[in-house]
């Protein structure tokens, strides 16, 4: 038995347990349908990234940025190109289901490889608990559109609810009446209308709980009614978002452009967690490479042409909001509701509504499918108990792992409040790429075979350092001036920003590194370093957790070290 923690699996070994059956755990004779194509993909891709950004925190972000939030999306869909070239070859070289799991365990070794996988877990579940109650909202707004009201009790959180009732007192107490705003009022009748047992009232998002069941179901009954359901809610939506963005263009005022940065650019960089939430749609793509036709042609252009169309998407939508109104209007919860309502087109709000229903339901469906699947490869490996990668005889769905995945998502998603912990999925998203752009650079190189992605080679050697000394130069001032500020210890990750970078830029020099793939692991590090020090801190927490749960479990029970199967290189 093999004792190393850094025990790789071969490329060949990973294809061949899936050839062999192996893959399936258990079942060895059911395997996934291979059913998605090229459109298929790119579908999926939009639904996973057009979704609660661009109906809720590109308000957030249009309003710490103004019209220059454009720039955002710019850099953010540059470094998601940057990934997504790197998990474009990687599912070209290993078409398993797993995402970025698989590919660390190919390069890196099983216990970074049980880090990132943990941090997928993490990524997906608080993604998906967000996501319910965001639909929740909107599904609550729809119906009293159509002047149908549920009791306030049933569409809020526990802790929402009480801390609205508290400071509604507060402020009624002091004279500040002024300052209660219209959601208060409304958590705070939640509070004082819900019924109770002693202390402890009834207070549930009870919209969140059946959205998350519904999506639960259509995962577990199998991949052609999730492609089917997906496909239809995609083509509806991009059809009312540039419907929206057409008649938005007529109705904005250029004067609202300018000036075009008025926070500078530290202002649209507050925007980050709030657009990197919306792009974890290509991750969630390639863990369906089992059930492609052709995974080595059709995942790297389902992800890329998905990027393209979102990100144009969202520049659009951007300059619609910033053009149409000021963008200090725009720290609302629904903007594009919102900017229509301000120009008199109130009839439009009702469209909206019903398109940001389907839209983060859509969400919902692709990463409530992606869990489940990772759960799978995991417990494949030995790391997780067997239940996990059980195959469902019938529906040849990962039933276990999509029952486990469903009550994970709707009970906290049922009684929590997590807007505080959003930015970890975006701390997750970002780590997860910076490992998979690592991987890239430890694959051996191979010669480029007809119908797989290669990235194209591009040399480092000098770009890099140059790179690094411009920047030194640059902004030496800020930086040392940064550090020199009361709490430098929260510069923290900064400054393994800082080290990450002079590592890299010695090894581009000596090793002749591959370009894409550096400037992708520093640019994503860079945008989380922008995420803050307390989500670093609960990020490490969570990662320390899944550490006790692979030393007490998943080392003792690892296929690959009961095997002895020791790789020293990929």
């Amino acid at each position: 038995m093999s004792k190393s923690i850094f025990r790789r699996k071969s490329l060949d070994k990973i294809l061949a347990d899936v050839q062999s059956g192996f893959s399936d755990s258990e079942h060895t004779g059911t395997h996934l349908k291979k059913e998605l194509r090229v459109k298929d993909l790119t579908l999926m891709g939009i639904a996973a990234v057009v979704g609660a950004g661009i109906f809720s925190t590109i308000g957030t972000a249009s309003f710490n940025g103004g019209p220059g939030v454009t720039l955002l999306f710019v850099l953010t869909a540059i470094t998601c190109g940057f990934s997504a070239l790197c998990y474009a070859e990687f599912a070209s070289r290993i078409p398993v289901a797993g995402s970025a799991y698989t590919y660390a365990y190919a390069s890196f070794g099983e216990l970074v490889a049980w880090i990132i996988g943990w941090d997928l877990l993490m990524e997906y579940a608080i993604g998906n608990i967000a996501v319910a109650i965001s639909w929740s909202e909107y599904f609550v707004n729809l119906l009293e559109g159509f002047h149908i009201h549920m009791p306030r009790y049933l569409t809020m959180d526990y802790l929402s609810a009480f801390k609205g009732s508290e400071a509604v007192q507060q402020l009624t107490a002091s004279g500040k009446l002024v300052e209660i705003t219209e959601r208060m009022k409304a958590e705070a009748l939640a509070w004082n209308t819900a019924p109770g047992i002693g202390g402890i009232k009834l207070i549930a998002n009870l919209p969140a709980l059946l959205i998350v069941v519904l999506i639960t179901y259509l995962v577990y009954i199998g991949i052609r009614e999730t492609k089917k359901v997906t496909n239809a809610m995609v083509m509806l939506k991009i059809g009312v978002v540039v419907a929206v963005i057409v008649l938005g263009f007529f109705y904005v005022t250029p004067a609202n452009w300018h000036p075009f940065l008025p926070n500078g650019f530290g202002g649209v960089m507050k925007g980050v967690s709030g657009v990197f939430f919306a792009y974890i749609g290509f991750d969630a793509i390639s863990t369906t490479a089992e059930e492609c036709e052709n995974p080595q042609r059709d995942l790297p252009k389902g992800m890329i042409y998905s990027l393209i169309i979102c990100t144009v998407l969202y520049i659009l939508i951007a300059l619609v909001l910033t053009g149409m109104v000021n963008y200090k209007e725009l720290q609302v919860g629904d903007p594009l509701a919102f900017v229509f309502a301000r120009v008199g087109l109130t009839n439009i709000s009702y469209v909206i509504s019903i398109s940001a229903v389907i839209a983060t339901a859509s969400v919902m469906l692709i990463f409530q499918m992606g869990q489940p699947r990772i759960w799978m490869s995991i417990s494949r490996d030995g790391l997780l108990p067997k239940a996990f990668s059980r195959i469902h005889p019938r529906y040849q769905t990962p039933s276990f792992a999509t029952i486990v995945t469903g009550f994970v998502v709707a009970i906290p998603a049922l009684f929590m409040n997590l807007t505080e912990v959003t930015d970890l999925t975006s701390i997750g998203t970002l780590f997860a790429f910076v490992l998979v752009c690592g991987g890239v650079l430890l694959l051996p190189k191979t010669e480029a075979v007809k119908g797989k992605f290669r990235i194209p080679y591009i040399n480092a050697k000098w770009i890099v350092p140059a790179l690094f000394i411009g920047g030194m130069y640059f902004f030496w001032k800020p930086m040392t001036a940064m550090f020199a500020e009361e709490n430098s210890h929260e510069k923290f990750p900064f400054m393994l920003f800082i080290l990450l970078t002079a590592a890299l830029t010695v090894l581009s020099f000596v090793k002749n590194l591959s370009l894409i793939p550096v400037l992708g692991l520093l640019s994503c590090f860079y945008l989380m370093t922008e995420l803050g020090y307390t989500n670093w801190l609960r990020f490490l927490v969570w990662l320390l957790i899944g550490l006790v749960i692979y030393f007490t479990y998943g080392y003792k029970n690892s296929k690959l070290g009961k095997e002895g199967t020791v790789i020293s290189h990929v």
